[in-house]
C-alpha cells in the first residue's frame, strides 16, 4: 500500500485495517487464527522479481518489525503468499488496532517507514549501495560467460575488472535497471586485454 505514508497515521490505520478482504481473487489462511481480522492489515514489500531498491528496503522493515514478532500472540507475522505472475509475494500481517480500539505500537512503526520512504525512497543508503556492488560483480561474472573460454582468468578477476570498468569506463557498472551494472562484451574484453590477462593458448 504505497500510499500510506501520505497519511496521517489515523487515516493510515483506518485505511489498513482489514486491506485484505478487499483483495482480489485473495484467500487469507490465518484468518481462521486470527482474531478480529478486520483490524488486522497484510502489508507486502517485495516479491520474486523485485529490484534491489525493494529488497533493500524490505530488510530494513523487517528488521524493524522483527520485534513485533514475539510471544505468542504477536501484533506481526511474516508472511509469504503465492502470486500467479511474481510466484510469490513478500511481508507481513499486522495488527492495526488493539482490543480497546487503540492504534499498536507495531503499526506506528510500519507507518513511520512509509513516511519514510515517502520523503525519500532509500530507507538504508549504505544497505542499497551494497546490493548495487555485489549484483554488479555477479554481472560481470555473468556477462564474462563467452570470454572465459578466451583468456586465462586470474583469482580476484571480478573484482579487477570492475575497478578498471569503475575508472576507465564508469557508466558500464552504473545501475540502470535496479539491478546493478552489466558490463557489454565488448568492455569486458577491453578490460580483459587491459589488464593483460593472458589470451587461452
Amino acid at each position: 500500500m504505497p500510499t500510506l505514508g501520505t497519511l496521517t497515521l489515523e487515516d493510515a490505520a483506518k485505511k489498513a485495517a482489514g486491506n485484505w478482504q478487499r483483495f482480489d481473487s485473495f484467500v487469507w489462511f490465518r484468518d481462521k487464527d486470527v482474531e478480529n481480522t478486520d483490524k488486522w492489515a497484510i502489508i507486502y514489500t517485495h516479491n520474486r522479481d523485485s529490484g534491489l531498491l525493494d529488497q533493500s528496503n524490505a530488510s530494513v522493515i523487517a528488521k524493524a518489525m522483527a520485534p513485533f514478532t514475539e510471544g505468542d500472540d504477536p501484533d506481526v507475522v511474516f508472511e509469504s503468499h503465492s502470486h500467479w505472475a511474481v510466484g510469490h509475494v513478500d511481508g507481513f500481517s499486522v495488527r492495526v488496532f488493539d482490543g480497546d480500539g487503540e492504534i499498536t505500537e507495531a503499526f506506528r512503526k510500519y507507518h513511520e517507514l512509509a513516511e519514510a520512504m515517502h520523503d525519500y525512497a532509500i530507507l538504508d543508503e549504505e544497505g542499497y549501495s551494497e546490493r548495487e556492488l555485489e549484483a554488479t560483480l555477479e554481472n560481470i561474472e555473468d556477462a564474462a560467460w563467452r570470454l572465459k573460454n578466451e583468456f586465462e582468468l586470474p583469482e580476484g578477476w571480478v573484482w579487477s575488472v570492475y575497478d578498471w570498468l569503475s575508472e576507465h569506463r564508469s557508466g558500464e557498472v552504473e545501475n540502470v535497471d535496479d539491478r546493478g551494472g552489466y558490463p557489454s562484451e565488448e568492455a569486458m574484453r577491453e578490460a580483459f586485454e587491459a589488464l593483460d590477462f593472458e589470451p587461452v593458448e
